[in-house]
């Protein structure tokens, strides 16, 4: 018997009551031969197992991003929200947070950034953003990431299980009531995932080849770089070498074609441009006639216009406006675009993605700032008035110096005093308590709120938190542990915390799966079960 759970939103499960007398009918009618078999076992492990594909999530999980995008349309106070993670337990731990801290993980998304792929996930051992990591560990890690997230539903199930069982022996009808409803009404930790594909890794064949995998894993959006692949940067450094429009597109269709192929109408294709601050291209685009897209993206390069008899020995010629122009041509044989039409490129990327099968946009900064955004956004939003963002808060950035930087040009344009403080100087700790840095602080905290109202940003992402989180615990954990203060530095600051703040995981055994193992070798073995959550559990001294 195969437990076909709600794979959309809206779409209507069978009560758990319902359930085990489906499985209930199911067992008698075999004889009695399946009479071992309990079948409010049976509709437990189904409940614990909603989803049983990638494709079940990638569906479920485009139909979520789709309803989010249309209520922002509506209402730009609806943006959303993710974390990038580079392990399973990551984002399981994120998911539960958010269910514990908020009730809901309505709008809260996982990021899958390659960045992290490639530093922590890569055989090669750790590498820089340049897509020269295995591609099969980005499938591998979404595929991770929903595992621990059914398991996070598992556990939580579990336990819900347990409750109902002694509310039952305690004969407490009206928990028991509850409990069953609560069930029926059960959120599951699963959520979309905006996974990283870089630049395509390889040709459009690559992509599409690549894209599927992701999606069988249960991507339900990809974000793609209009990079070229094998000279692919990290968005954030310097040296990135963009490609013509056409190559880009035939990514993006490869990637709608993955969807379609697999049957996900819903997914969702995001398109980043890297233009504003990638100066070099590896060639010039094919145009046909003036005007068409080749032309544009050609009308950027830095040339020189050439007389009779200028031309030297491998020089490349174009023809602009009736005019032969050579563009500049560096010794790694890419071309150079004009100085200051980094924002004019992102605005043509953009206009030219969403026209042909883009669903969001990504521009990638190299500072937080919402008017700059928000100009090169108004200008896509005269074309495609529904133009949406997914925006990379950054830990590039630094965060607090760029806006005390923001509040001192601010108040010094509204003729504020700002002598006391040094511009250049704004990130030590002697400006800390001063009112320059509260506004700071107060903007930073109101950034995506403001950015998305003003900026047309639907979708902030932070895409390398947890790298950074796990070097500071370490670091402070490492510098108690090791020193002064020997086990209590653990205690104090790890065990302790996690007693008294409530986190699951203090309970270690249960997280990993122990009394999940525990209820089916009840199922399997019955009395003759050996359990081990009994009473010498050390598990047990957490309550």
């Amino acid at each position: 018997m195969t437990y076909q759970g709600a794979i959309t939103p809206t779409e209507q499960r069978t009560p758990y009551s319902g359930l085990v007398a489906k499985a209930q009918k199911l067992i008698e009618s075999k004889g009695g031969t399946w009479d071992g078999i309990s079948a409010e076992g049976v509709a437990r492990m189904q409940l614990q197992n909603r989803f049983q594909s990638g494709l079940d999530i990638a569906r479920y999980t485009a139909a979520i991003m789709r309803a989010d995008m249309a209520a922002y349309d509506a209402d730009a106070a609806n943006y959303t929200q993710s974390l990038g993670c580079w392990h399973g337990f990551i984002g399981q731990q994120k998911m539960i947070s958010i269910k514990k801290h908020f009730g809901t993980t309505k709008g809260r998304y996982l990021y899958l950034s390659g960045w992290m792929v490639a530093a922590l996930r890569s055989e090669f051992g750790p590498l820089p953003d340049q897509s020269m990591h295995e591609k099969t560990s980005v499938p591998a890690l979404i595929e991770e990431l929903y595992t621990f997230l059914r398991q996070a539903d598992a556990r939580e199930l579990g336990l819900m299980f347990r409750d109902l069982d002694a509310a039952r022996a305690a004969g407490d009808a009206a928990k028991e009531k509850a409990l069953a409803e609560k069930i029926d009404n059960y959120q599951t930790h699963v959520v979309p995932i905006i996974a990283d594909i870089d630049a395509g890794f390889g040709n459009a064949e690559a992509t599409y080849l690549l894209a599927k995998k992701m999606i069988e894993a249960g991507a339900c959006a990809l974000q793609i770089e209009n990079q070229v692949s094998d000279e692919k940067q990290c968005g954030h450094q310097d040296g990135k070498v963009t490609v013509p429009h056409d190559d880009f597109l035939a990514k993006v269709r490869a990637c709608r074609y993955a969807f379609l192929e697999l049957g996900i109408e819903d997914g969702i294709i995001v398109t980043r441009t890297d233009s504003l601050g990638a100066g070099l291209t590896k060639q010039i685009a094919f145009s046909s006639q003036p005007g068409d897209i080749g032309d544009q993206y050609n009308s950027f390069l830095d040339c020189e216009e050439l007389a009779p008899g200028d031309f030297k020995n491998g020089d490349v010629v174009i023809n602009r406006g009736g005019k032969l122009m050579r563009p500049k041509r560096l010794p790694s044989n890419l071309f150079q675009f004009r100085s200051g039409t980094g924002e004019d490129r992102c605005v043509l990327d953009c206009i030219t993605s969403l026209q042909n099968g883009a669903d969001l946009l990504w521009i990638e900064t190299e500072k937080p700032h919402i008017e700059q955004i928000a100009g090169m956004v108004d200008r896509i939003r005269e074309v495609i008035p529904n133009a949406k963002l997914v925006y990379n808060n950054s830990p590039s950035f630094n965060w607090t110096i760029n806006f005390r930087q923001q509040v001192y040009d601010a108040w010094k344009a509204a003729g504020k005093d700002v002598s006391a403080y040094d511009r250049a100087g704004l990130m030590s700790v002697e400006y800390d308590a001063t009112e320059l840095a509260a506004e700071a602080d107060e903007r930073i905290r109101t950034f995506q709120r403001d950015a998305s109202k003003r900026a047309g940003i639907f979708h902030h992402l932070i895409t390398l938190p947890t790298y950074h989180t796990a070097a500071l615990s370490t670091d402070n954990l490492a510098k108690e542990y090791f020193g002064e203060q020997g086990m209590l530095g653990y205690v104090l600051n790890v065990q302790r915390q996690e007693i008294r703040q409530g986190i699951a995981c203090v309970k270690h055994q249960n997280m990993s799966g122990s009394d999940i193992g525990d209820d089916h070798k009840e199922y399997f073995a019955g009395e003759a079960a050996l359990k081990a959550g009994g009473k010498d559990n050390t598990m047990n001294q957490f309550g």
